[in-house]
């Protein structure tokens, strides 16, 4: 079985395009890009998708690589909207294209709008120590200050909590046990510090699990209800929601499958759809489609949801750390001259991603049910569609 990896949109993009690697910022933030032409710069060309691209990549689902697929891309003066696959191996019906499903990691950036937003009513100071708001959690090996700010861009310091296993078999075999925020919490700080704050940025669950603890600290409700305020509902997004334990996803959803190698060698699609995902929480929990993380990509970008100065977190990398990717919630990569921001995210059976140019000239929002999700292979569904959605 190929190996488990963590989100990230450069990964998805990059070696989708074949585009070498990122390049390097001297400060924080990217790279301005260089002035090129561009199609909505003549009125004779229409920037749009090119649907015989888009089509020809979803006529490879379903598949080996993936069993559905749904996808939105945008550009200037169009979009494009498709979707292919099944909704079950078992009935072989066609995938639903309004269909829930985990959205992962991207469960991130929602979190960093609320505390953005939180930011922004003074509800929450970014450069206040993170000890300050949560000192219960946190022992005397932690006496560097962690700055919430360090939390939003990965780079506190912390290290990674527990999970319910090593491995898709041990964590399958403990796919409806509980583990709660607060336990991974735990398990992290007693681990002791990986680093100075600031130092470095390692990309890590554990900083955005502790965000969900210190938003209900500060506002004395669920991370759950204050997401769901904060930017749930004035993105509009309706079908969005955060499972808590239930381990099903709730309405229509196509059904997700990891490959996994039988005794003798051979292999089979094992239905990976329920799972208790508690533990992932504020850092990777929340069920959506499509169309609501479009909304949610729009509105972010059109300051809808977090007001400027805060939306500027979520476009800055932290300062002194040349080769960081991630800021508040997002990460960017620069793809044939141009700048793209956005997330990535994976649980078992699906793989998820939002990203866009920061006017929105350029978006991209899928959900594919991988075979192999966590894998760090190229996938051949995943490159066709970005490709396809940003040449």
């Amino acid at each position: 079985m190929r190996a488990r990896t963590s989100s990230s949109l450069a990964a998805c993009l990059v070696l989708a395009l074949s585009a070498g690697p990122l390049a390097a910022p001297a400060f924080a933030g990217p790279p301005t890009p260089a002035t090129a032409a561009h199609p909505r710069d003549r009125p004779d060309v229409a920037d749009v998708p090119d649907a015989k691209a888009l089509r020809a990549a979803l006529a490879m689902v379903p598949g080996e690589d993936a069993t559905a697929a749904l996808v939105r891309a945008g550009r200037t003066d169009g979009d494009w909207r498709g979707s292919a696959g099944v909704r079950d191996l078992a009935s072989g019906r066609p995938a639903q294209p309004n269909a829930r499903f985990r959205a992962g990691s991207i469960t991130k950036v929602v979190t960093a709008a609320t505390v953005l937003r939180l930011a922004s009513q003074d509800r929450v100071d970014l450069d206040a120590p993170v000890q300050d708001y949560l000192p219960e959690l946190f022992t005397s090996d932690f006496s560097q200050p962690i700055s919430v700010r360090h939390l939003l861009n990965h780079t506190s310091g912390i290290p990674a909590g527990d999970g319910l296993g090593d491995d898709f078999a041990e964590l399958y075999a403990h796919r409806f046990d509980t583990l709660t925020p607060r336990e991974v919490a735990a398990s992290a700080i007693a681990n002791g510090p990986e680093f100075d704050p600031g130092d470095q940025q390692h990309y890590l669950n554990i900083n955005y699990t502790i965000l969900g603890l210190l938003i209900e600290k500060v506002t004395g409700r669920s991370y759950a209800a204050e997401a769901t305020r904060l930017v749930l509902r004035p993105a509009g997004m309706s079908h969005t929601y955060f499972p808590g334990t239930d381990p099903r996803i709730r309405g229509p959803h196509n059904r997700g499958y990891q490959t996994v190698e039988r005794p003798d060698g051979t292999t089979e699609l094992l239905d990976v759809t329920e799972w208790n995902q508690a533990d992932r929480w504020a850092a990777g929990d929340m069920i959506s489609t499509t169309a609501d993380l479009e909304r949610l990509l729009t509105s972010l970008f059109r300051g809808r949801i977090v007001p400027e100065p805060q939306l500027e977190e979520m476009f800055t990398t932290p300062p002194g750390l040349p080769e960081a990717q991630r800021s508040a919630g997002l990460e960017y990569t620069v793809v044939n001259g141009q700048v793209f921001w956005g997330k990535s995210g994976s649980r078992y059976g699906y793989s998820a991603l939002i990203g866009g140019t920061r006017d929105l000239s350029r978006t991209l929002v899928y959900s594919v049910n991988a075979t192999d999700a966590k894998s760090t292979e190229r996938n051949p569904v995943l490159d066709a569609i970005t490709a396809a959605a940003l040449k």
